[in-house]
């Protein structure tokens, strides 16, 4: 039967989890001893706040955590009503069995409206007896500060390489997979440090092939290896505007990579050019403008070949 990986082999215990050691440790002493705040993650995506969030409930509630933890995200419905019905009718009902209170999980709740999170902050004050509130947020700037001041705040940070590699050394096992050390490190430079996008590259790729290489990686991941894009950089900068153009066309057109991806991976190539800072500053500069281009619906065969034909001109 077909199994998606990152549910699979989602952490159940605190035990299981890779990364983030302080705040795990943390939050397993407010767990062991009952006296759970309210509280807030916030870090980039895939680097473990749903997934402590699922742990708490279940060290907490045991056999009755699915009746004591109701998950909502916030990006789905965002306004002020979901806050008034849904998450009011749940925060004010009786927990299920011997518990002294029920967990609200909002995943996303950045993406709330000012007066719902107006409206969620009440709840917190008028219900803390017998509800506590998790909000998780990629950016927490964009949560009104009298919820922040409410809640106990912890910062995630991505997934550092060693911990990755170790969870995906882990899932390599148990799927009976061969992965040399280039495709790890191949994984945590897609990935970078998103735990749930480096598990899902690992069973695309898993699915082509039980020997997971670097180069199966890269071709299942529809992305082109860096120092392909930093030869063709290099071929730009150096003036040589029709083999940077070639490289391009290849990428573009043979390997079917999306410009957008492509102009994130030129930026990334620029700080190891051994060129100087002033000319550093100069290219980021017109790489920021050409994404803009980008994003704005330009054509992606078009803008990039102009960014090129840019940096060649430097040349001259």
């Amino acid at each position: 039967m077909f199994s998606i990986w990152t549910e699979k082999y989602r952490p159940q215990d605190f035990k299981d989890m890779v990364g983030q050691e302080n705040i795990v440790n943390s939050i397993e002493q407010f767990v062991k001893t009952k006296e759970l705040p309210h509280l807030l993650f916030a870090g980039p995506a895939g680097s473990g706040k749903s997934t402590i969030a699922l742990i708490i409930a279940r060290n907490l509630f045991k056999g009755d955590w699915r009746s004591n933890f109701l998950e909502l995200n916030a990006s789905d419905e965002r306004g002020i009503n979901v806050i008034r019905n849904k998450v009011k009718d749940s925060a004010r009902t009786k927990t299920m069995g011997d518990f002294p209170y029920k967990i609200i999980f909002l995943d996303e709740a950045d993406s709330l409206t000012n007066d719902a999170q107006n409206a969620l902050r009440r709840l917190m004050e008028t219900y803390s007896e017998i509800c506590r509130f998790i909000l998780s947020c990629n950016y927490s700037s964009r949560v009104i500060e009298p919820i922040q001041s409410r809640c106990a705040v912890f910062r995630f940070k991505t997934i550092d390489k060693e911990s990755m590699k170790t969870r995906i050394n882990h899932i390599t096992k148990e799927e009976k997979l061969k992965i040399n050390e280039e495709a790890l490190d191949s994984i945590y430079e897609l990935s970078a440090g998103d735990m749930r996008k480096a598990i899902n590259i690992l069973q695309t790729a898993a699915t082509n092939s039980k020997n997971i290489t670097k180069k199966l990686i890269f071709d299942m991941a529809a992305q082109v290896e860096s120092q392909e894009v930093k030869k063709m950089l290099k071929f730009a900068l150096d003036g040589s505007f029709t083999d940077a153009r070639k490289m391009l066309q290849d990428m573009l057109l043979v390997h079917g990579i999306s410009g957008e991806d492509i102009i994130k991976q030129i930026a990334n190539q620029v700080y190891d050019l051994e060129v100087s800072e002033k000319a550093k500053i100069e290219i980021i500069d017109k790489i920021g403008e050409f994404e803009f281009r980008l994003n704005q619906g330009g054509d992606p065969h078009i803008q990039l070949t102009a960014l090129l034909a840019n940096f060649a001109l430097r040349k001259k």
